[in-house]
């Protein structure tokens, strides 16, 4: 039974704490986006393209300072880098199709995809615990679904089988870019493998930019009005992917995923401060709903790893204990092996000293013959 000062671990309070700063940084890519799109821009690889600029550059400086062997193949990089850039394409393109109620309801996809990954890949171990908190996240999303279908959202989109396509296939990729992190992030480098990413993810949007949106790059007149959301969208998508493997190695894939569930829920609060805007009731019962979510999953997590940390300890002091004790059955052949050679000593000595009293004897018979 888990108390309430072990539930509150420092691991269990900073993975909520940044899960949150990341879900409030998505929220911000939300509203740079959203701007961009109200002026008519739809260039999602381009928006995504200073981002990787930005991370192959700052944290590559710091692999040339430090100049140490990689400790992963680069070419798995390229894999991952293409995979987190469809992803983030195919997510942004979907809006285009569907709602963005099937968006969200559908983008829950990549909770399953990290849950199976974790679990066939990486060989996470899930309790029922972090199943509850899982069901309890994804039931604060369909109330914010049911909210939404209930006020104002009742758009289909012009093609919503084809945006709901996208959108699983974008959550899949994204299952896929968040399982591979964590394990580059607990095998190999958190620098290394931003770096790389940003590299590659820089290259291959660039390609994809010269393919797919250089007419719409070159239609775009460019302002203060235009360029602060761009810019403003690559500094928040840095300091997200700046933030995301420290997460990941605090927390797991799947705690980043529920954490970025509240990023819809922050928009809401930002609308009403903001821009004074009215929302439904159900909004608050959906965050309240996921931050419980949150909680149940995370918590306690530093004490289970505690007491295996202990199991590990006791059995490798049980081993140094048998490895010191010494070895009686040794001592016990020792000992007879050390009295048969007293024996075998003592037998000679005897045997010497007869010897020698026989010699003396008949050396009396030859004087007395004499």
């Amino acid at each position: 039974m888990v108390n309430y000062k072990e539930f509150w671990t420092k691991n269990t309070l900073l993975g909520l704490v940044l899960g949150q700063v990341l879900s409030l940084l998505v929220t911000s890519t939300g509203f740079s986006s959203s701007e961009l799109s109200k002026k008519g821009i739809n260039a999602p690889t381009s928006q995504s393209f200073l981002n990787y600029v930005l991370l192959a550059l700052f944290y590559g400086c710091i692999m040339l300072y430090r100049r140490q062997a990689l400790k992963a193949k680069w070419y798995y990089y390229v894999l991952l880098g293409l995979v987190d850039v469809e992803a983030n394409f195919l997510v942004v393109k979907a809006y285009q199709y569907t709602s963005i109620t099937s968006v969200m309801l559908l983008d829950c996809w990549t909770i399953p995809c990290v849950l199976f990954l974790t679990w066939f890949f990486l060989k996470t171990k899930y309790r029922v615990k972090k199943f509850l908190g899982v069901l309890i996240c994804i039931a604060g999303l369909v109330v914010v679904v049911f909210s939404d279908v209930h006020s104002a959202d009742r758009s289909s989109g012009s093609n919503p089988i084809k945006g709901d396509l996208l959108v699983l296939a974008g959550a899949t990729l994204y299952g896929v870019s968040n399982v591979s992190e964590e394990y580059f992030v607990k095998s190999a480098d958190r620098v290394e493998l931003m770096a790389f990413l940003g590299f590659f993810g820089a290259i291959i949007s660039a390609c994809q930019i010269a393919i797919l949106e250089r007419d719409e790059l070159k239609s775009i007149h460019w302002s203060s009005g235009v360029t602060f959301p761009f810019v403003g969208f690559s500094v928040a998508m840095f300091l997200f992917y700046s933030g995301v493997p420290v997460l990941l190695k605090i927390s797991g894939s799947t705690m980043l995923n529920l954490s970025l569930l509240t990023s819809d829920m922050w928009a809401v609060l930002i609308r009403i401060f903001a821009y004074h805007e009215k929302v439904d009731w159900m909004y608050f019962v959906a965050f309240a709903a996921v931050v419980v979510g949150l909680i149940v999953y995370s918590g306690g997590d530093k004490v289970d790893q505690n007491s295996a940390e202990v199991a590990d300890e006791e059995i490798e002091h049980s081993k140094r204990f048998d490895e010191e004790a010494p070895d009686y059955r040794e001592i016990a052949a020792g000992t007879s092996k050390s009295g048969d050679a007293n024996v075998a000593s003592s037998s000679s000595v005897i045997q010497r000293e007869s010897s020698s009293s026989t010699s003396t004897k008949d050396r009396r018979k030859e004087i007395l013959a004499d």
